[in-house]
């Protein structure tokens, strides 16, 4: 029996040390995990396309260009920023790109082994600098660029294997991760609207967006940087999310939160009073740039187009096709706000005068599709009789010399034209024409030779009665029976086929 006995404590031993080496090796693997990272499993995705976590941790900076475009040039903390950056990512390239040379001068730390990485870059025509001196996309030769805002402090690898690692899955879209775990990013769906010069932001609650609000850091494949026209225009990123968008390029919000607040640039309220009026002053060459003449958002319409003291937004207008259509664009929002503004002035005052008038030509053909002036529409056209001329005191005058009125529009007679027109203002020449017809013979004529649907004669049978319609929110006169009227000036089934003022010219589009 004391040999059984002895057996016994032996195996229990040797059973209890087993356990304990088990639990052990348990334990070292869980405190590995957490001093290394999660390992990041992909799923369905090529293997070539497949980043080794053990390896990108090491060569992480051949996956990646870095670019600081967001900061201040008279106030900022990119020093430290490339620091935070250069300690965690040592072989990665960084540019800094800028547009005045900033001042104080950035000083990169010499002691950095890999200071010589890192390259400050101006993005303005210099006469002393070559081409090959300039920064170009083609000068990036990673497959991703990761947009880092100033002041922000990068600690971990991690955090962009976890960029990289959603990147790699869908391919050709963005990521975007906040910095600090404690800031929520704003969500946008962003509506770009080329042919009628508008941007349109709607704020929605979700991760996937064409814009994003608050400071965050951005994930981009290089190759859809290459795509767009002008990726590093300021103010950054909103340019850069305008450009994705038009080419619906959708965003992902990635809450990694090892992206951290660095130090706050701008600390005093001169300085904060200051960035507001650089960054609108930033907007305002943005959209004049891109074209961009409205911007909705939050309830509110933001104008960047022409007002009454400066001229309108196209040239003169050539063959009856302004410049803009030649675009594929149709009339600059301000500038049919301003037509509507005037066209409802004149019809006012003509009511007033108790002038007999009509709505004429494309204008009608407006009322008749919209209730509204024809968007590629740069006038409106009304008709009136000639003999009503003197009842209108600022007809009357603008019949021997230009007026403007107790208004501010601008009253002159063309007599190129025979017709009278009202312009926005002196300054910006958005006009209504006033266009007087003769009765002769039981037609509507006009004592010009006819050259345009305009002066085209018409029974005066389409006057008696006189109808009504309604046109920029008011009930206005015009023919009856339209549809003839509007085919007798433009031809069979031109409500539903409407054509450009000059069909020779161009074409109207099919969608």
């Amino acid at each position: 029996m004391r040999i059984k006995y002895s057996k016994l404590i032996a195996f229990i031993i040797v059973f209890v040390n087993i356990v304990l080496v088990f639990y052990a090796l348990r334990l070292f693997n869980h405190y590995h995990k957490f001093v290394s990272g999660p390992t990041i499993i992909f799923q369905n995705v090529k293997p070539e396309a497949l980043i080794n976590y053990k390896y990108s941790q090491k060569n992480i900076g051949k996956l990646i260009t870095v670019i600081i475009r967001e900061f201040e040039t008279h106030e900022n903390d990119v020093s430290a920023t490339v620091d935070s950056i250069l300690k965690i990512l040592p072989n990665a390239e960084i540019y800094i790109l800028f547009d005045k040379v900033p001042y104080p001068p950035i000083n990169i730390a010499a002691s950095n082994v890999s200071s010589s990485k890192v390259r400050l870059m101006d993005l303005t025509p210099s006469l002393g600098r070559t081409a090959l001196d300039s920064f170009s996309l083609f000068n990036i030769n990673s497959k991703y660029v990761l947009f880092i805002p100033d002041a922000t402090r990068l600690l971990s690898k991690q955090c962009i294997q976890i960029l990289l690692n959603k990147a790699v899955k869908n391919k050709g879209a963005v990521f975007v991760s906040p910095v600090s775990r404690n800031k929520d990013l704003e969500c946008y769906r962003l509506s770009v609207n080329i042919r009628e010069w508008s941007l349109k932001y709607n704020m929605v609650k979700s991760s996937y967006c064409d814009a994003i609000s608050g400071k965050h850091v951005i994930l981009i494949e290089t190759d859809s940087l290459r795509n767009l026209s002008s990726p590093f225009l300021l103010p950054f990123p909103s340019s850069l999310y305008i450009q994705t968008s038009a080419l619906n390029i959708k965003v992902f919000i990635v809450k990694s939160g090892l992206f951290h607040e660095g130090r706050t640039p701008l600390r005093t309220h001169y300085a904060k009073w200051k960035f507001k009026q650089i960054v609108q002053d930033r907007f305002k060459r943005l959209y004049d740039l891109f074209k961009i003449k409205l911007v909705a958002r939050e309830g509110r319409t933001e104008w960047y187009g022409c007002n009454r003291e400066t001229p309108r937004c196209f040239e003169e207008v050539l063959d009856s096709m302004p410049s803009y259509l030649y675009e594929n664009k149709w009339t600059p929002p301000c500038c049919l706000a301003h037509l509507r503004k005037t066209a409802k002035y004149i019809l006012e005052v003509l009511d007033h005068a108790g002038i007999r008038y009509w709505l004429e030509s494309g204008s009608l053909l407006g009322a008749v599709r919209s209730a509204d002036v024809l968007p590629w529409d740069h006038k409106v056209d009304i008709g009136f009789i000639n003999d009503d001329t003197n009842r209108c005191r600022w007809l009357q005058i603008a019949q021997n010399r230009s007026v403007i009125d107790n208004r501010g529009f601008f009253w002159e007679k063309i007599l190129a034209g025979n017709l009278f027109r009202i312009y926005f203002s002196k300054y910006n020449k958005i006009f209504v024409n006033l266009i007087p017809f003769f009765h002769k013979n039981g037609t509507m004529s006009r004592d010009i030779f006819y050259d345009s649907y305009r002066n085209m004669e018409f029974s005066d049978n389409f006057l008696h009665p006189m109808s009504s319609i309604e046109f920029i929110g008011k009930n206005v006169p015009c023919p009856n029976n339209v549809r003839s009227f509007l085919e007798l000036k433009f031809g069979k089934g031109c409500i539903e086929h409407p054509e450009y003022p000059n069909p020779i010219k161009m074409k109207f589009p099919e969608n």
